[in-house]
């Protein structure tokens, strides 16, 4: 059994953190901050065996540092060599075994060009995709570096995975992207029942992710980019360039970045 558990950061981040069941070796995923992790570790008596990097953003790297100084372990992350900590770097379609699970590698540029996500397929639970900044609940991450046909491929890779899978990307963005995604498909009925669910979970001060991709094929607008209901709102807002799913993606994203 892996389990996944997350460590907050700055204000709203979240750092994975990965254990077999009733094993003390963690593995924390994109850990911006060594002291937040450090803490938690302490206090769940766990012990760092490694480090998963996803891309170069600073609140996702920032930690390596302290927690390299603190004990010497594995980092596992992209092929960027400005990322000088990364004892094994990844490529797509590279297998990697950490705590005992077979994860595989999918190249997800978009975001950043060197983003990478993290698949695994773990007997008797769901299989778990830790996705970085490329997908979130109810969203996907600004397109920094690539370009919105880049970023559209990446996400159909992802939504290519098996309908149950977790998703656990790396930030608590869920009601705000929930709210634009309303503004996009206001007749959603999944969506709307979403929102009344998730923000339960906030008012309760709980994370609302891991998040399942069958929720996010549902609900999530930019994995959605071919239904009638998005093209038709993108053509009511003036936004379409046309009705290509990368126009449409490239004029969803356009209206996110000013919501």
């Amino acid at each position: 059994m892996l389990d996944v558990t997350p460590i907050p950061a700055f204000s709203d981040n979240y750092i994975w953190c990965l254990t077999r069941g009733g094993e003390t070796d963690a593995v924390v995923v994109d850990p911006g901050d060594a002291n937040a992790v450090l803490a938690a570790l302490s206090e769940r008596g766990l012990q760092l065996a490694g480090v998963i990097i996803t891309h170069h953003h600073f609140d996702h790297t920032g930690g390596l540092d302290g927690l390299l100084a603190h004990r010497q372990v594995p980092v596992w992350g992209p092929v960027n060599p400005a990322i000088t900590q990364i004892s094994e770097r990844l490529v797509g379609g590279d297998h990697v075994e950490i705590l005992g699970i077979d994860w595989s590698i999918i190249e997800v540029p978009g975001h950043t060009l060197d983003h990478i996500a993290f698949f695994a397929e773990i007997e008797g639970q769901p299989p778990c995709l830790l996705c970085g900044d490329t997908l979130f609940a109810g969203g996907c991450g600004r397109v920094f570096e690539g370009d919105p046909a880049m970023m559209l491929d990446s996400l159909r890779k992802l939504a290519a995975l098996p309908a149950d899978t977790q998703v656990f990307c790396a930030h608590e963005y869920t009601m705000a992207n929930l709210a634009f995604a309303a503004a996009v498909e206001p007749d959603n009925a999944a969506l709307q029942a979403r929102i009344a669910h998730d923000q339960g979970l906030r008012d309760a001060n709980r994370p609302t992710v891991p998040s399942t991709l069958s929720l996010e094929l549902d609900t999530n607008p930019f994995l959605r980019c071919e239904q009638a209901s998005v093209i038709s709102r993108i053509r009511e807002e003036n936004r379409a360039q046309g009705d290509d799913p990368v126009s449409v993606f490239a004029a969803v994203r356009g209206w996110k970045d000013n919501f």
